[in-house]
């Protein structure tokens, strides 16, 4: 099942056309956490992930799935509305709603260039190619898991690697919004050629060498990994001092904790 699961999740990415892979290896980490109040299956949330993956941003997401009540409750008590995705830069004070304006606010303050590049520039109101996207994933990640108790949420962050698109990763996304854990996204996106393939499997042949400088290389100390190369998701848990890889082991431990 989890493995039909990934194919699920590879056959959405598909659907997007390859965003949410590739990322600037420098960007421009603001000084106080970008938070995100959405949910996995909204499509309209999912442009707004996409570009924080091309930026390579890290960010807190508050899970909002549909019949949860715990982040909505506070994302309109916030904003003033129930409606997602909800994005809040302390840096600029700001407090956003609307898809668009929030990717031309990401790109104004943490791009390059300051201004929106033309693919993420007019998106189509309808987000027909994304909604795909979700149908295709098995709706997951929208609707809050029934079966959890009503319990507080865990006393600090769950720290999460991966990328938008991803496919173990989005795997794993899905089941923290259901379980509406909250947690900080580490965006690893792909800096370069080099990187791309799964980890081991690179399409350039022989040791696997992150860009000097960039973000990658800071990840491969983080994970301590003794082959010096990322593999995605990879999960902090500093409640329970738990570090995990592979995301089927990784959503047994949020079910059977947190479940």
């Amino acid at each position: 099942m989890h493995q039909i699961k990934v194919l699920q999740a590879v056959l959405s990415g598909v659907t997007e056309g390859g965003r949410g892979v590739t990322g600037t290896p420098f960007p421009k980490q603001p000084e106080k956490a970008l938070k995100l109040y959405e949910f996995e299956g909204s499509p309209f949330c999912r442009r707004v992930r996409e570009v924080l993956t091309s930026l390579n941003l890290d960010y807190e997401v508050y899970p909002c799935p549909k019949g949860g009540s715990k982040y909505r409750e506070q994302a309109q008590a916030l904003g003033g509305k129930m409606q997602f995705p909800f994005f809040v830069d302390e840096n600029t004070g700001e407090q956003l709603y609307e898809t668009q304006k929030i990717i031309h606010h990401l790109f104004k303050h943490y791009g390059k260039t300051g201004t929106t590049p033309q693919k993420y520039a007019h998106y189509p109101k309808i987000p027909a190619v994304a909604l795909i996207g979700t149908l295709v994933n098995g709706v997951r990640g929208v609707y809050i898991n029934k079966q959890i108790i009503d319990r507080p949420a865990p006393q600090h962050l769950l720290e999460l690697w991966g990328f938008e698109a991803s496919p173990y990763t989005r795997v794993v996304r899905g089941v923290l919004t259901e379980l509406e854990i909250p947690f900080k996204f580490h965006n690893v996106a792909k800096e370069r050629w080099q990187d791309q393939g799964p980890a081991l499997l690179r399409l350039k042949p022989g040791k696997y060498m992150p860009l000097a400088g960039g973000k990658r290389e800071q990840v491969v100390q983080v994970m301590n990994r003794q082959k010096q190369d990322i593999q995605v998701p990879y999960l902090i848990d500093p409640n329970q001092n738990v570090k995990m890889f592979d995301s089927a082991k990784i959503v047994a431990y949020l079910q059977q904790q947190y479940g």
